[in-house]
């Protein structure tokens, strides 16, 4: 599944060559801002068939926090 994230996360942000950890915080040390991550959080829904509600939107600080909730909610 972090694969996965990972790989949408580089798509998305146009990341490139940066290294994505499960600790790396998505605004802070990813660059995305609050539009970046709706996009791949709709990406992530469609993929999967789930729907994220908004309050659990607002917990995602880091992409093993995204890894974690999909893991929980397959």
């Amino acid at each position: 599944m972090f694969e996965e994230v990972k790989t949408i996360l580089k798509e998305q942000l146009r990341l490139g060559d940066i290294e994505i950890k499960p600790e790396s915080k998505i605004t802070e040390d990813l660059g995305a801002d609050s539009l970046d991550i709706l996009q791949l959080l709709m990406t992530i829904e469609e993929e999967h068939g789930i729907v994220i509600p908004d309050e659990e939107l607002a917990s995602f600080e880091t992409v093993q926090d995204i890894v974690d909730y999909l893991e929980k909610n397959q």
